[in-house]
């Protein structure tokens, strides 16, 4: 397990400084979807970490956002090599590199790098939950109206009815306030170690939550999805929370 979390944090710390030499200087810029973008910059960051990971780990599967993969291994890498696409081609500083790693079903570790603080968030399964070498925890947050929380909005906002914003409008009544940054990954790192309070979203992929889920947990936070259910990193809802404010934020969303 030290290996493997050695080479992820090289590889995300690695891949950070690349994307922040090219921040602000982005110029090929492409289009998955009308509103999904994909830049130069995410496609080398994301050679170089499949490229090294091949090469240390050739019997591990990897899954990644911008080449895909398969589930046919024991061990599943799970890569964004830039969450917060959008952000990062319009010059705007957050953004983050998510490393995640499953043994079977279980997320077994996690690392996730915020190039423009300098920030390393590393988990391993029952070894807590860390940030620069700092031991972090969730917030003690007792009450959703005291609560800073944090979502986003899906890709296909503008052709499906089940987008979120339905959500938004009832818990922009009920917390203190919603951050909508625009890195699901770094959303999930913040709530670990106690900037936010709680979590929302829907149609996300796997590399986008297995990492970040992970921190909270071992952060001591809880991870479900909208009904209460176990966490799948494959499924398409997660519900986040520092454990306190989770059936608060469980009866919004089934209200």
């Amino acid at each position: 397990m030290e290996k493997f979390k050695e080479i992820a944090i090289d590889l995300a710390q690695a891949s950070g400084q690349m994307l922040m030499g090219s921040l602000g200087k982005v110029k090929d810029i492409g289009h998955k979807g009308e509103i999904d973008l994909v830049t130069e910059a995410d496609r080398r960051s994301e050679e170089l970490i499949v490229g090294r990971l091949r090469e240390a780990f050739p019997h591990h599967a990897i899954i990644a956002e911008e080449s895909g993969g398969e589930r046919d291994a024991e061990y599943l890498w799970l890569i964004d090599p830039l969450d917060g696409t959008t952000n990062y081609a319009h010059g705007l500083p957050w953004f983050t590199v998510s490393i995640g790693l499953l043994k079977g079903e279980e997320p077994i570790l996690g690392v996730i790098y915020n190039p423009p603080l300098d920030e390393l968030f590393w988990v391993e399964r029952g070894e807590g939950a860390w940030l620069n070498g700092e031991k972090i925890e969730v917030s003690s947050t007792p009450q959703l109206s005291q609560s800073l929380l944090a979502t986003g909005f899906p890709y296909d906002i503008r052709e499906s009815k089940v987008n979120n914003l339905d959500h938004f409008s009832h818990f922009s009544l009920r917390a203190l306030a919603i951050r909508r940054a625009g890195s699901a990954a770094l959303d999930l790192a913040y709530l670990a170690c106690g900037r936010f309070d709680g979590f929302w979203e829907l149609k996300l992929h796997p590399w986008d939550m297995a990492a970040g889920a992970l921190l909270v947990t071992e952060a001591g936070g809880i991870i479900t999805d909208f009904k209460g259910s176990r966490f799948d990193p494959f499924g398409k809802e997660i519900l986040a929370s520092n454990g306190r404010i989770h059936n608060q934020m469980w009866a919004v969303l089934n209200r």
